[in-house]
């Protein structure tokens, strides 16, 4: 969550974490492979304390291996091997290459509906792998907005499981952009976008 913070204060910077300026291969997973370099970008790591005091993110920080160690063991009863290296390896770097593809496509592909100031691009077929994140530059245009396919054709699996969550009381103070935020935000067509 901090590296994503600093993602937002510098987007598309210098100091941004896996700004495409520094290349595709860097904004997908170059960055994770460099220590030192991103380190100098996310060190102060003091941005998520409104996090570090919810019980929720506290606990799941302290319990994390034994999640990932459960859901192994229980594709390892469920499939013996083959399914630890389909249903859990295999997985889990499709999983990562999807989610980094919001940092990499998403900054180089797509559309630019409204002026977040930066290169974020709502690229439809990241939307639909990454469950509703590809809409990326709904997120950056409204950082706060708990659901990011704005639009009735876009796909947002994540923000369906948030309504159905609020629907039974178990999430409060869900917000979105309003028509004015959004009216206010968006690219007038002839317009050129950011990074054009």
């Amino acid at each position: 969550m901090s590296s994503h913070r600093f993602h937002h204060l510098h987007c598309d910077t210098p100091l941004d974490p896996h700004s495409p300026y520094e290349g595709f291969w860097w904004s997908h997973a170059g960055w994770l492979l460099d220590h030192d370099a991103t380190m100098v970008r996310v060190g102060a790591r003091g941005n998520t304390g409104d996090m570090d005091t919810q019980p929720f993110y506290t606990w799941i920080t302290r319990t994390y291996p034994w999640h990932v160690a459960a859901q192994f063991a229980l594709i390892f009863a469920l499939g013996g091997l083959p399914a630890v290296v389909w249903g859990g390896a295999l997985r889990v770097c499709w999983v990562y290459h999807v989610t980094w593809f919001v940092n990499s496509v998403c900054h180089v592909w797509g559309k630019q509906t409204y002026d977040a100031g930066d290169l974020s691009r709502n690229n439809w077929w990241v939307g639909l792998l990454a469950f509703g994140e590809g809409w990326h530059n709904n997120h950056h245009a409204f950082e706060f907005s708990a659901r990011h396919g704005l639009e009735w054709w876009q796909v947002d699996m994540t923000w369906g499981v948030v309504s159905v969550l609020r629907a039974l009381g178990l999430a409060k103070n869900v917000k979105l952009p309003s028509e004015k935020q959004k009216a206010r935000m968006r690219i007038v067509p002839g317009m050129a976008p950011v990074g054009a």
